[in-house]
């Protein structure tokens, strides 16, 4: 018997669930691609693009996954033999890397591990060795998917500072963009690349780059441009075709105008905090589980922690069991654990230790009790030992944020 009949539930780090206001938004018919509603809308769709990016920079959009960012930031940036410095903290930074090298770009690895971020004073110190200033940018993850490690960006861009290196700061923002505060033009990035699966609320297909002007100026230079990943035609086209290269993504359009207008109606810094909260309460949670038994989260320092994913542990391959009771009896798919190998590598497999929580995106205290409350039956039915109270302290967290309000 299985009690998953009824309304499923997605709680992986992305793609997130979807508001009925962006799918509706896509439910009609193609329009026209060369006048009207589809062409007059897109300089306020890339206005919105630029305020939840917190920039005044170039924005381009491609027909593609966060892969497909990562390596127009390369193309337009780089060329073959160019050297770059990558942060790893978990399994995305070495997944840009292995494209980089693809390319014929010559990559050094920092690697902190998977467990902890990013140390500002060895970034400082590795580039203040490099007097020749070979190194042509720095690469690093803000909120690592696979790990839920966040980094200090503004850190990054001092360490850079206090160097005095003309290296360009990229920052893959793809799991934090809308989920966690980030300032592109304040914390000093020069290019930021995110997708519209995670905290823009939108089925998955549309990739960005946003680059200020000292990356426009990188582009003259760059060898491994192509005409599909040039962002110079994308971000200031004579005709609209060249937005993308071709036939605009007609209806992942609508769908991200519409998610667009939501954020716009709850207020970047409102975002924020509501993930920030909601981040609590399942921290509250995990904590309690940790207690008295073999789950808990993979960062223990929660200043370390995305507010947008949290990866958990398990001793063994507990994991597995707990993933697929939940969405087997209950309804409710958590995040697979992507494996994580330290030293820049990439794990060829899922880690059965590990299973990861989304909390991204279109979510509100209800829908994340529910993903909690289930969680925490599935190690009470399969009998994983753990510490009790996990869901009176998350609803405390929730309470604490409540307090006083009003309708």
């Amino acid at each position: 018997m299985s009690l998953s009949f009824g309304h499923e539930f997605l709680s992986i780090p992305g793609p997130s669930a979807m508001p009925e206001r962006v799918l509706r938004a896509m439910h009609r018919a193609s329009p026209n691609i060369y006048e009207g509603e589809l062409v007059d809308m897109m300089p306020d769709l890339e206005a919105g693009l630029r305020r939840v990016a917190r920039t005044d920079g170039h924005v381009s959009i491609y027909i593609g996954n966060g892969h497909a960012a990562w390596e127009a930031s390369l193309a337009n940036t780089l060329s073959r033999g160019d050297k770059v410095l990558l942060l790893t903290t978990g399994r995305f930074g070495p997944g840009w890397g292995m494209m980089a090298r693809g390319m014929g770009i010559d990559v050094e690895i920092l690697d902190f591990g998977t467990a902890a971020p990013t140390d500002a004073a060895r970034v400082e110190a590795r580039l203040r060795a490099d007097t020749g200033h070979d190194i042509k940018a720095v690469l690093t993850v803000h909120t690592d998917t696979a790990s839920s490690v966040r980094n200090d960006i503004p850190a990054i861009r001092a360490a850079m500072n206090a160097a005095a290196h003309p290296a360009l700061l990229m920052v893959d923002c793809i799991a934090s963009l809308a989920c966690e505060p980030f300032e592109t033009d304040a914390w000093g990035v020069d290019v930021m690349v995110a997708a519209c699966q995670k905290g823009l609320m939108t089925p998955a297909g549309l990739a960005f780059t946003f680059h200020n002007d000292k990356a426009a100026e990188a582009r003259k230079s760059a060898d491994l441009v192509t005409p599909y990943w040039d962002w110079n035609p994308r971000s200031a086209p004579d005709m609209f075709y060249q937005r993308f290269c071709g036939t605009a993504p007609t209806h992942h359009l609508y769908g991200l105008r519409e998610a667009l207008a939501i954020l716009a109606e709850e207020g970047i810094e409102n975002t924020w905090a509501r993930h920030a909260t909601l981040a609590k309460a399942v921290w509250a949670a995990v904590d309690a589980w940790a207690e008295g038994g073999i789950v808990a989260a993979n960062v223990t320092d929660r200043a370390a922690r995305s507010i947008a994913v949290t990866t958990l542990r398990t001793k063994g391959e507990e994991a597995t069991a707990i993933r697929k009771w939940t969405q087997g009896f209950a309804g409710v798919t958590l995040g697979v654990g992507l494996g994580l190998e330290a030293g820049g590598k990439m794990a060829t497999a899922h880690g059965a230790d590990l299973f990861r929580i989304g909390h991204m995106g279109h979510l509100n205290p209800h829908a994340l009790l529910g993903t909690l409350s289930v969680t925490d039956a599935a190690l009470k039915a399969l009998d994983i030992p753990h510490g009790d109270a996990a869901l009176s302290r998350a609803a405390q967290v929730i309470a604490e944020a409540g307090a006083g309000f009003t309708a």
